[in-house]
């Protein structure tokens, strides 16, 4: 049995890490090299930067901050934020981080995904979906940081980008972000179902017993969390202890 991974999410901006309740109200929560070597000595699995603003202000994302970031840490880290090109993903890479997420950009041209993959490889590309349930009952996904609606459903567009390249698939609800209310399981354990890489879980952690619905229940191959480790709710070890306790399997 793989063991399921712990990721900490920091979202970034303007150098600092910060987070809200549904993708608004953002209050600085602090500095991101320190907070990702926190979270490494604690025995997070990996960790996610993602520069927030980047798309909606036009701009890459703060590649000197990812230089910082790799000479600091001894895990793996993904990055994202304004990645619209194979030549921004590379400078990435190049500076130390592990993998690149791409969200609003793999939207507005899924050729990227490919393109991607074919130069660094599938495990290097992580595509994120931000979405959210709309009237109709369907998950829509969403681009520049949440505020704009597309016509992406979440499933079709998931089992695209597999078949275009990515390696994992990063799904975030954002009905449920930052609200510490749980993990829509049934979604992801649908999501799960129709792929054959692994699934990133993402928006409404609250406590231990979240995680573990998300990873049993809702069949995901990794939890992302932000809130209930930077407001120090829960270490990344504590965690992983209560899941192992209950015999999920996580790396110790």
């Amino acid at each position: 049995m793989l063991a399921k991974r712990i990721i900490p999410c920091l979202d970034v901006k303007d150098g600092k890490v910060v987070k809200g309740i549904n993708f608004l109200g953002l209050k600085e929560v602090g500095d991101a090299v320190e907070l990702g070597r926190r979270y490494a000595e604690q025995g997070a699995d990996e960790l996610v930067y993602l520069d927030i603003s980047a798309t909606r202000e036009g701009r890459g994302t703060f590649v000197s901050l990812v230089r910082k970031v790799a000479e600091t840490l001894n895990i793996p880290f993904t990055v994202g934020g304004g990645i619209s090109s194979l030549e921004a993903a590379a400078a990435l890479l190049d500076e130390g981080a592990d993998k690149i997420t791409i969200n609003s950009a793999a939207i507005a041209r899924p050729e990227l995904i490919g393109e991607i993959a074919t130069r660094f490889g599938s495990q290097f590309v992580v595509v994120a979906i931000d979405a959210r349930q709309c009237a109709d009952g369907l998950w829509r996904a969403t681009t520049h940081g949440g505020t704009r609606e597309t016509s992406k459903e979440l499933f079709s567009w998931a089992r695209e980008a597999q078949e275009r390249g990515a390696g994992e698939i990063l799904f975030t609800s954002m009905d449920h972000d930052g609200t510490a209310g749980g993990y829509p399981c049934g979604v992801y354990a649908a999501l799960n179902g129709q792929l054959s890489i692994p699934v990133i879980a993402s928006g409404g952690a609250g406590s231990v017993a979240d995680i573990a619905a998300v990873l049993t229940e809702g069949k995901a191959d990794a939890a992302l969390a932000a809130s209930i480790f930077h407001y120090g709710q829960y270490t990344v070890g504590q965690v992983k202890s209560e899941l192992a306790r209950q015999g999920i399997a996580v790396r110790l």
